[in-house]
């Protein structure tokens, strides 16, 4: 994508960003999401409430709101939660799979080497069948 000419050196296009944050993910499928939620891993759902009101949630996830997800899951942070931990293996999940992709992006940037994405969001988990319930 062309940068429009008024556009400030160095800056990157959204397009960009999604396609730098997605190159270091091991983004997982809904199938292996499920399975590795079975073993441990822990899936997280950043949507704000109106869409998982809409959209419904996948039962056992972990609701962090993505305006504070770094603060929840930064070991150092006085505001962490007490799974957060530099191993954990974290599974962002959003709508379809965009703001999650920046959202564990960012978590790697704290030093949480297992934290991705599910590539197609709540919808792909929907669309191969995985259980969804409605939110409360």
């Amino acid at each position: 994508m062309t940068r429009p000419s008024s556009a400030p050196p160095g800056s990157r296009s959204i397009d960009e960003l999604l396609a730098e944050a997605r190159a270091r993910l091991d983004r997982v499928g809904p199938l292996r999401a499920s399975g590795a939620a079975r073993e441990g891993a822990v899936l997280v759902d950043i949507r704000p409430a109106a869409q998982r009101a809409a959209e419904g949630e996948i039962p056992g996830a972990l609701i962090v709101e993505r305006n504070v997800l770094e603060w929840r899951f930064d070991p150092a942070s006085d505001a962490r939660l007490p799974q957060a931990s530099y191993d954990l293996q974290v599974i962002v999940v959003c709508s379809e799979g965009y703001t999650s992709s920046l959202a564990a992006a960012a978590l790697q940037d704290l030093g949480i080497r297992g934290a991705t994405d599910l590539d197609g969001g709540i919808r792909a988990w929907q669309d191969a069948g995985l259980p969804v319930v409605s939110a409360d």
